[in-house]
């Protein structure tokens, strides 16, 4: 969820997670604390948006072609936010929120992989780009055989009152990377239990096919 404009955020008794002893009083302080942090976040979104945006359009006009496919943009919700606090093992507490680097996330799906690092070199040049933290999960693939470009950037952000730099996750893979992992998120989250070892081994199979049908197609595009 992303909040439009002058959307408000409300919290209510049922939003309160069970293990949180906290009153509905209490509750609606972190509230107003977390909604003035989202806002920041969107704005960060925002910013990076128009960014990738600017550079997909310089690029088409400057080359009649386009390396962006689409983007897709995202906020954690306060139930991600608290269950990624546990899972730390962070005191539940409205500075455990700002240590969470993925807060804010904006996914940039790409024809080919080709495409993936001329984004980010073309993104990590801009002045007021700072990298944090990169990783390559296509040149090393996790065991899952899950593929991408984790980026996580901080970008500045001037609000009335003082400029923020606020960190966003940028996750750049290709159309066929983006296809293996949706609909692996989507059997692995449907199941309550650990995925059986003979489905994960399909899975990396899918996944090594898929790399290659990218390592395919690109060869295909050079030709043109």
């Amino acid at each position: 969820m992303i909040l439009e404009k002058n959307e408000k955020f409300e919290i209510s008794e049922s939003m309160i997670p069970p293990k949180m002893t906290v009153t509905i009083e209490d509750a609606r302080i972190v509230a107003e604390t977390f909604g003035d942090l989202r806002m920041r976040y969107h704005a960060a979104i925002k910013e990076i948006s128009t960014k990738l945006e600017v550079l997909d359009n310089e690029f088409s006009l400057r080359h009649d072609y386009n390396p962006i496919h689409h983007m897709e943009c995202r906020l954690k919700s306060i139930k991600s936010i608290v269950d990624k606090i546990e899972r730390k093992g962070w005191p539940m507490e409205i500075e455990s929120v700002y240590k969470i680097m993925d807060f804010a996330g904006v996914r940039v799906i790409c024809n080919y992989v080709d495409d993936v690092y001329t984004v980010e070199e073309s993104l990590l040049r801009q002045d007021d780009i700072k990298l944090l933290k990169r990783k390559d999960y296509i040149s090393n693939p996790k065991e899952s055989g899950y593929r991408s470009l984790h980026l996580v950037v901080e970008i500045p952000i001037f609000l009335s009152d003082k400029t923020y730099n606020m960190p966003v996750e940028v996750q750049i893979r290709t159309i066929a990377m983006d296809t293996w992992a949706s609909l692996e998120h989507e059997l692995k989250y449907k199941r309550k239990e650990e995925m059986p070892e003979n489905v994960a081994q399909e899975l990396r199979k899918c996944a090594k096919a898929m790399a290659e049908v990218d390592t395919t197609m690109e060869r295909i595009h050079k030709m043109f």
